[in-house]
């Protein structure tokens, strides 16, 4: 395993395999858990050359968000990553991968500003342009993200289509803990009260999505039955709900009935604690997105 701290290096380095090996690249930053090895793991199997980035941006957070307290356990990280066979390390610094005169930036439109892009102002437009400058670092053939960032990964799919970047992204159903809390590098800020509290989001999402199993197709509904087992298990003198939204997986759009291009995507708070979740309308593969997309 080669760890690689210069973008031009490795820039050079990969470009030696264009058009004579698939390369595979898993984007991340950092603190690396079972869901980010679920994506190296598959891009081990799909393909000749596996690329893990790994870099805490700074344009995705907003001015009293966690950059400078996001968990950068670097050793471990490399660890893994060697553990799993990977190939190439990309672990740039800030100051080599964003000059001072930096002025670039992409961002998609329409699908930043919902959801999370209401409360996190500027966050998707630092992650599309990191992620630009990233295919175009490691030029990827397959690019893997995770069903848990489901908006990221469809403002992803969006703009890889609308700027016709030849890479094919794959998005990988979310790994849980065996509690059922959707794996985070964030969930290391819970304390086992807060981390009690936050099992409500998924147990309100199975909810919902029993609701639906049993016939119920009304949005409005089962947005209702997901609220009312929410607020049963948070504390509302310290958690809050920023939203519970039925949505279309490609427009993001709010849906009325709910078919097989719907999903529940919700964002709570518990304490401090940002977290976010969601469930597929597919009983075939019990709330997941599907793998093989």
């Amino acid at each position: 395993m080669k760890i690689i701290r210069d973008p031009v290096k490795i820039q050079n380095l990969l470009s030696k395999f264009s058009n004579k090996k698939k390369i595979g690249f898993v984007p991340t930053m950092g603190a690396l858990h079972e869901g980010h090895l679920s994506l190296i793991r598959k891009a081990r199997k799909e393909n000749d050359i596996v690329v893990v980035s790994i870099f805490v941006n700074p344009l995705q957070f907003g001015p009293k968000e966690d950059f400078k307290k996001y968990p950068r356990p670097i050793k471990k990280d490399l660890y893994l990553c060697k553990k799993e066979n990977v190939d190439f390390v990309f672990y740039p610094d800030v100051k080599s991968y964003y000059k001072k005169d930096h002025l670039t930036f992409v961002e998609v439109e329409k699908l930043s500003s919902i959801l999370c892009g209401r409360y996190r102002k500027g966050h998707f437009k630092g992650v599309t342009t990191v992620v630009t400058k990233l295919f175009n670092t490691v030029k990827p053939d397959v690019a893997y993200f995770g069903q848990k960032d489901l908006q990221q990964a469809i403002i992803i799919k969006k703009m890889v289509e609308d700027l016709n970047f030849p890479i094919k992204i794959k998005i990988s159903p979310i790994v849980r803990d065996s509690d059922g809390l959707a794996l985070s590098s964030r969930n290391v800020y819970l304390n086992p009260e807060e981390r009690k509290r936050a099992l409500s989001l998924y147990r309100s999402l199975k909810e919902g999505f029993n609701l639906w199993s049993k016939g119920e197709k009304n949005a409005k509904k089962i947005q209702r039955c997901i609220l009312n087992v929410l607020y049963e298990g948070i504390d509302t003198k310290k958690d809050s709900i920023d939203y519970v939204e039925i949505i279309d997986t490609e427009s993001l759009e709010k849906k009325e009935i709910i078919d097989k291009k719907s999903a529940a995507v919700i964002a709570v708070r518990i304490g401090s604690t940002r977290l976010i979740d969601n469930i597929i309308f597919d009983k075939d593969s019990n709330g997941l997105y599907n793998s093989n997309d």
